[in-house]
């Protein structure tokens, strides 16, 4: 879990995610919406593979990135469980009922 969460402390990365939400883009478009080099693009893009929040897929000379938005589920979900803050569904009492003699 530490690992998403180094990953997502940089607005880079959360931007990285962001625009991942929209679907697969390759390194080149992503790096478009930055004004940072492409040896600290491909950083990140590290960081958030080593976090398992991203997966990388070959395409020709191209590299494709992917959300993978369970892996950020699953940590959110954890943090807020090791607070207290987990979804629990209340328990429901059986309606009482009333027999007449």
């Amino acid at each position: 879990m530490s690992q998403v969460f180094k990953a997502l402390s940089d607005p880079t990365r959360r931007r990285v995610l962001q625009l991942l939400q929209g679907g697969p883009l390759s390194a080149g478009e992503l790096c478009d919406h930055f004004d940072v080099s492409k040896p600290t693009m491909s950083a990140h893009f590290a960081v958030l593979k080593e976090a398992d929040l991203v997966h990388a897929e070959k395409s020709g000379k191209s590299v494709i990135y992917h959300l993978k938005l369970s892996v950020l589920e699953e940590a959110l979900l954890g943090f807020a469980n090791s607070f207290g803050l987990g979804v629990e569904t209340p328990a429901v009492a059986a309606p009482k009922v009333e027999v007449s003699q």
